[in-house]
């Protein structure tokens, strides 16, 4: 195989001066080998870092070197595996930013929920008393839409969702029998250690980095 022992040493042995030696050589492969054996590790090494380089084949901590290189320490790994963390960095790579939608996709990757968005310039949020073209809204006055006005421009008030509770997988919950002092499935535990957690400040951090600089997102944060 390219790069293996065997194969450096019999590129070593191949500029070699023809009749130095026999045909049979132990003592000066033995010898060779050595030298082999630390140019096949630095073929390795370099194979390596040549994967770490491009996110498609980056995996284990070049992946965290690769997010920390574009989003330092905002933007962090929480469990993921590398096919999912991979996934993940190149949706935020790539990700719209300054619309609506590019907020609301946003929102939706970190929490899995979609936020609410109520712009109170915009028609299609508000509704209006005369429908478009013979055709009506889809709104209901205290069920849909909601109170519009123009002296609010560039400004929306979003409703994002925390992330539904995920627990802590292989732990049971309070007042379960699934075991005792020092054995089976319980443990002290705390906030920190649920799966997947996402804080309040992530999310706030998230809304500000999608949302155009000369807009204002009124934000509730809710369960």
């Amino acid at each position: 195989m390219t790069g293996d022992v065997p194969d450096i040493l019999g590129r070593i042995k191949a500029v070699l001066p023809a009749g130095w030696f026999p045909d049979t050589t132990p003592v000066l492969d033995a010898i060779l080998s050595g030298c082999a054996a630390a140019w096949s590790w630095c073929y390795a090494q370099i194979q390596v870092v040549q994967s770490q380089t491009r996110l498609a084949t980056a995996s284990g901590v070049g992946l965290d070197l690769f997010a920390y290189d574009f989003f330092g320490t905002a933007f962090v790994r929480e469990g993921r595996t590398d096919a999912q963390w991979r996934q993940v960095i190149g949706r935020e790579l790539l990700r719209p930013r300054a619309t609506r939608a590019a907020l609301q996709s946003a929102l939706t990757d970190l929490t899995g929920r979609a936020p609410r968005i109520f712009e109170p310039a915009q028609p299609g949020d508000t509704g209006a008393y005369a429908a478009r073209g013979g055709r009506p809204f889809a709104l209901a006055y205290g069920a849909a839409g909601g109170w519009g006005s123009l002296r609010y421009p560039y400004q929306a008030f979003v409703v994002a969702f925390r992330p539904a509770e995920s627990g802590i997988p292989g732990v049971s919950g309070w007042g379960q029998g699934a075991g005792g002092y020092g054995v089976g499935a319980i443990e002290y535990a705390s906030l920190d250690m649920s799966a997947g957690q996402v804080t309040d400040g992530q999310i706030m951090a998230e809304i500000t980095k999608n949302i155009p600089i000369a807009c204002t997102a009124w934000t509730r944060l809710s369960n």
